[in-house]
Order: C-alpha cells, then structure tokens, then sequence
C-alpha cells in the first residue's frame, strides 16, 4: 500500500494532565523510523531533563512551550518550530497560563528506551 491515512491516533497517558496524540510511531502504527503526535501540555506541566537518542522537531500552534537544552532557556511561541539535536540535555516545559499546544516529531521514533531521562528532583 503506498499512503496510510490515520483516522484514530493512539492516546497515550501522561502524567501531569499533558495529552498525546500519536499518529504515527511505535504504539500507534509500528513505525521506528518516525513519530508524529499532537500534544497539549495544560499550565505547570514539565518533564525532567533528557539526553534523548532521537532528533526532535517542535512546531507551536497555540501558546507557549518553555524549552532548555545545552544550558539555554528558549521560548517557543505559536508559528514557531525548533529542532533538538539527539544527544541535547533537554528539558520541556510549560509555565505559563494556557495551554501550550504543539506538534513533535521524533527520528527515529521516540521510545522510552531511547529517551533517557533523569531521575525527577
């Protein structure tokens, strides 16, 4: 078959009320090569630093993403898009008051195995 069109992404649980919607990866189609999902991290949200074996592409469609990588503090506002370079000590966040709502791509496809993440201080 040359095209699969995705009509029921995987939603997959986070902690912290943060949403995933994969479209295209390991839990939803098998795909190691890519992942694709829709997220939306409320208020507070955050995740511990990373050093993650995967590129990733951040595109922002509502809101605003905070994100320190390499000792830099970025923030990624709506219509803008920023790539992390696998290997980067990252971590994402979103302190502010709305909603931050965004799409991640990963290559090869995130994994748990793959993302290496610190213990939570």
């Amino acid at each position: 078959m040359g095209y699969q069109h995705q009509t029921n992404p995987i939603q997959i649980p986070v902690p912290g009320g943060k949403t995933i919607a994969e479209h295209f990866g390991i839990p939803s189609t098998g795909h190691s090569e890519i992942s694709i999902a829709h997220m939306v991290a409320p208020p507070g949200w955050g995740e511990p630093f990373q050093s993650p074996n995967f590129d990733e592409w951040t595109l922002m469609v509502r809101g605003k993403k905070q994100i320190e990588v390499d000792g830099k503090i970025i923030v990624l506002s709506a219509g803008e898009s920023l790539f992390i370079e696998k290997g980067s000590r990252v971590r994402y966040s979103n302190p502010f008051l709305e909603d931050a709502e965004y799409w991640s791509v990963c290559k090869p496809a995130f994994s748990l195995d793959l993302v290496n993440r610190e213990p939570e201080v």
